[in-house]
């Protein structure tokens, strides 16, 4: 029998066929974030200084996304509410860094900037992860070739920035500032996840901090005055779809790391911000055809490659 034509026996997420569609559809989900988030902003009219009621959208985002999470392992009879107390205090730590903090910068620093040069800067979160993998991880150090690829991404951060007159420096913290500072959140709380994986459900694992990292946004966005006026059908359409994408995305990318090596995966990583940024020009009316946006654009994802590609 020709071995092309016998029927594939590994796991669906295994195969690579799967792994392609798979990934590039978790990519598109998170690149359509960054779109999705301004408009609700603009359907809800929230202002550009009203951190409290963006706290208030991003808590409910993830809230439900938390709790669909939840149920569905419920659903398929994951031990999803028998945790220990070591792993409510590992899952409450998860939650307040990874879904809390990282999009208290991430909800602030997008009102402040563009969507297109907010996917390119957030992609800064790869390249932390390296740095970060260098100092924590004996057998993950900093070759030649992932120092060149982090190289490229902050040649490609420098780029989005550069202002209309040359080399003016286009940079406010607020905005750009909050994003990169976002994406060093991020790449942090996922080391310290990957710990915590270890022994613990993925989907149960992600559910539950989201849900917790949900709740403490609300709160805080409640506590300091926050409010979501106005919520009719449009703006209620893009939460649940804004929900869902984080359900959906999170857990289809934790089953491709189930099986398959972590290069493998994460190298599809670059095409969030070439989403992200195409998505924002689409449906924002954003420019994405300046020079500086193409350039930085090819530096991010060359950087990206790099860092991900695994040795031959």
């Amino acid at each position: 029998m020709n071995p092309a034509l016998s029927p594939d026996v590994r796991p669906f997420f295994a195969r690579p066929r799967s792994v392609f569609l798979v990934a590039t559809l978790c990519c598109l989900l998170w690149g359509s974030s960054y779109p999705s988030i301004k408009s609700g902003y603009e359907l809800l009219a929230i202002a550009q200084h009203d951190v409290p009621s963006k706290l208030i959208f991003a808590g409910y985002r993830f809230l439900i996304a938390g709790l669909c999470l939840v149920l569905l392992a419920i659903a398929l009879r994951k031990p999803a509410l028998r945790l220990t107390g070591r792993q409510l205090g590992q899952l409450t730590m998860l939650g307040l860094a990874q879904t809390g903090l990282q999009y208290v910068f991430f909800y602030i620093g997008l009102a402040y900037t563009t969507g297109v040069r907010a996917s390119i800067l957030n992609a800064t979160t790869t390249f932390f992860s390296v740095l970060l993998a260098h100092f924590i991880y004996r057998n993950d150090r900093l070759s030649p070739r992932k120092a060149a690829g982090c190289l490229l991404g902050f040649a490609g951060v420098v780029a989005v920035n550069l202002g209309s007159g040359g080399f003016d420096i286009a940079f406010t913290w607020q905005g750009e500032g909050f994003i990169v500072i976002a994406a060093f959140v991020l790449s942090a709380a996922s080391i310290y996840g990957k710990h915590v994986s270890g022994g613990m459900d993925a989907m149960v694992m992600t559910g539950w901090q989201l849900a917790i990292g949900g709740a403490a946004l609300l709160a805080g966005g409640y506590a300091t005055g926050g409010t979501i006026g106005n919520m009719t059908f449009a703006p209620a359409l893009l939460l649940a779809y804004l929900a869902l994408l984080s359900a959906v995305a999170f857990t289809l990318w934790s089953l491709l790391l189930k099986h398959n090596p972590v290069g493998t995966v994460s190298v599809f990583a670059f095409l969030i911000p070439v989403f992200g940024a195409a998505l924002s020009a689409l449906f924002l009316d954003e420019s994405i055809l300046e020079w500086k946006n193409l350039v930085a654009l090819l530096l991010v994802c060359a950087g990206i490659w790099l860092v991900t590609r695994p040795p031959r």
